[in-house]
């Protein structure tokens, strides 16, 4: 039997690894955007065609290559920033694989121009498909200049499994930030169709942000800042009235270095409770900066990931950088100013980094202090003790008790009951003269009404999501919206990215009732809202629509109608008034039982319990 194992061809391993390496169109944005910024750049300039399927062009003026290194930066493993397994450990610079131009070479036409400063010329080289078509000498400005053209052209299957321009263009945006971000000393352009995007200057990092997010970030800027003997933190939080619903505005960099982090995340949001509404994520860009060898960034192949030596010690610092930020700024009240906040509850953690300082820390001592007070001390065991015998019952037995007396029939069988009692009351001869049998609005928000089993509590609010979810979704599959013009139209600018989501949804939002035109770069007039919309700020509505589609498409599945009716019903039902005349909260009763499904609202809570005559009895039953 002849042998059957064999080395692969160097152009089939460049495209094995440039399915790891090279993903989609933003996955090369990346790599070439990275190695601009290692280059010592002072501006770079990133051009589109056709969401980077057709052209990504990335132009430097950082030190440029010689003829050699040229060439080499195409081979597999190439690199000039390892020289041996201790440099893994120590890495400040950005791409060090050595695979990414060789990967994206063997899915593309790569066309590189380079010109060291020193150098009377530059060099110029062709690639497609991992095959040199032409090297030479050429004249080009200094710096480096990568064109990558039809990406995938020789993969079609690859191609194929690309998104649509403006869900590609999403995914370059969120690359383009990051780097940017990262490196606001640098200036950035962006060109897609030949239509400048972004052009950001060299500056501090507030200004960037307010350049790639929009002029409104400008009030809502906190700054945060915190620094130990090995650990530093610096950047900027935002207010907490400014959380949106998406995920996608929370930047953690780690020595410059973009990466996703749950665990330091839920730090960032533990220093927010109790500031911020159901599902409302803030904004923060923070940058951590620390000895290299403290930290593994080999964890995945995308370095979006890394391990901390003590992650524990990270969690603290920033959860406590955070809180000062916000007490220092008044959005949180510092209770004692005489203790460093940020290391009240966190000394036993950096304790091992530096023990001979605790000793010397006044601050240390007084927190110490807290020990001796024994007298506290017993009072408070004697709280812990009554709140454990208090807590007597098992979760699973409060959960039961919670529901003793509330109707525990199906979803169906509970709505057809409560349908055909209230038909009952409403057709009743004296229905009018039994105010027993009529709805009532307590607390703004829930409607209480008797019938027959007992009393139905009706959450008002979800009740009408449920509504207008179920009108909105026929109106956007019949494209059958109704518009109610506005009486001046109101302009809005947006963030690029979502822009580009207004323009791919542009039929869904105009078959909702909304009319809007395309109004100078990146904003929008709004000319008319869905005419059942009453008393609602145009603006905020429309942008809350936005964020709340995206936050569905970042935690859900679901197709686009179904999502921007969703989107709709949430955020208009969230701003209605709900009435108190007893005509329309009947009316809000019928409406919601005439729905196919009026049990639930689309997320799945529940729109209305009914609470049990024996319950009722129960609770005033002499013991």
């Amino acid at each position: 039997m002849s042998d059957i194992i064999h080395l692969l061809p160097d152009a089939i391993a460049n495209q094995i690894a440039a399915g790891e390496v090279v993903q989609r169109p933003a996955s090369v944005v990346k790599e070439l955007l990275e190695n601009s910024v290692d280059a010592d750049s002072k501006k770079i300039q990133l051009i589109l065609s056709e969401a980077g399927k057709n052209l990504i062009q990335v132009i430097d003026d950082g030190k440029g290559m010689s003829e050699t290194d040229a060439r080499m930066s195409f081979e597999r493993h190439a690199t000039s920033k390892i020289t041996n397994s201790d440099d893994l450990f120590n890495i400040r610079t950005m791409g060090f694989r050595g695979e990414a131009l060789a990967s994206i070479a063997a899915v593309a036409r790569v066309e590189l121009k380079s010109k060291r400063p020193e150098a009377e010329l530059g060099t110029s080289i062709l690639i497609e498909a991992s095959e040199i078509k032409s090297q030479g000498p050429d004249a080009v400005p200094q710096g480096t200049s990568i064109a990558v053209k039809n990406l995938f052209y020789n993969v079609p299957a690859r191609r194929n499994f690309l998104k649509s321009n403006p869900v590609e263009m999403r995914h370059i945006l969120d690359e383009f930030h990051r780097v940017a971000l990262a490196n606001p000393q640098i200036a950035f352009s962006l060109t897609q169709n030949d239509k400048e995007i972004y052009n950001a200057p060299a500056g501090k990092l507030s200004q960037r942000i307010v350049h790639l997010f929009g002029k409104n970030y400008q009030s809502q800027l906190i700054t945060c800042q915190e620094e130990t003997e090995w650990f530093k933190v610096s950047g900027y939080i935002g207010k907490p009235e400014h959380a949106k619903k998406t995920r996608g505005e929370q930047f953690f960099f780690v020595n410059n270095r973009f990466i996703k982090s749950g665990y330091l995340n839920h730090a960032v949001q533990g220093a927010f409770e109790g500031l911020l509404k159901d599902d409302c994520h803030p904004f923060y860009t923070l940058f951590i900066e620390m000895d290299p060898s403290k930290i593994d960034i080999n964890v995945h192949p995308t370095k979006t990931e890394i391990k901390f030596e003590d992650e524990r010690s990270v969690y603290g610092i920033i959860k406590s950088a955070v809180k000062q930020a916000l007490g220092t700024h008044n959005v949180t009240p510092s209770l004692d100013f005489d203790m460093d906040v940020n290391f009240e509850n966190f000394a036993v953690h950096t304790e091992r980094f530096n023990p001979q300082n605790h000793k010397k820390d006044s601050n240390y001592s007084s927190f110490k202090s807290l020990d001796k007070q024994e007298g506290k001390s017993v009072r408070w065991d004697n709280l812990y003790e009554s709140a454990i015998n208090e807590s007597s019952l098992s979760p699973a037995e409060i959960r039961q008790e919670e529901m003793a007396g509330f109707d525990q029939s199906t979803p169906d069988e509970q709505t057809e009951k409560v349908q055909i009692e209230i038909k009952s009351d409403l057709s009743s001869p004296n229905a009018e003269n039994k105010s027993t049998s009529q709805p009532v609005l307590m607390h703004e928000k829930y409607i209480m009404k008797q019938v027959k089993s007992g009393v139905m509590i009706l959450d008002a609010v979800i009740a009408h999501e449920r509504i207008l979810y179920e009108k909105y979704l026929g109106s956007v599959e019949n494209k059958a919206g109704v518009t109610q013009k506005s009486l001046f139209p109101v302009q809005l600018e947006l963030s690029p990215g979502d822009f580009s989501l207004v323009m791919e949804l542009e039929e869904e939002i105009a078959a909702l009732g909304f009319e809007f035109e395309v109004f100078g770069d990146k904003c929008i007039a709004i000319n008319g809202v869905p005419a059942d919309v009453h008393n609602i700020n145009e603006k905020e509505l429309f942008e809350g629509l936005i964020e709340q589609f995206k936050f569905n498409k970042s935690e859900l599945s679901l197709d686009k109608q179904e999502n921007i009716a969703r989107s709709m019903a949430k955020r208009a039902a969230s701003r209605s008034k709900i009435s108190k005349e007893t005509f329309e909260l009947n009316t809000l009763i019928d409406r919601l039982f005439a729905c196919n499904q009026p049990n639930y609202a689309p997320n799945g809570t529940p729109t209305f319990v009914i609470l049990g005559l024996e319950k009722i009895v129960e609770f005033f039953k002499y013991k």
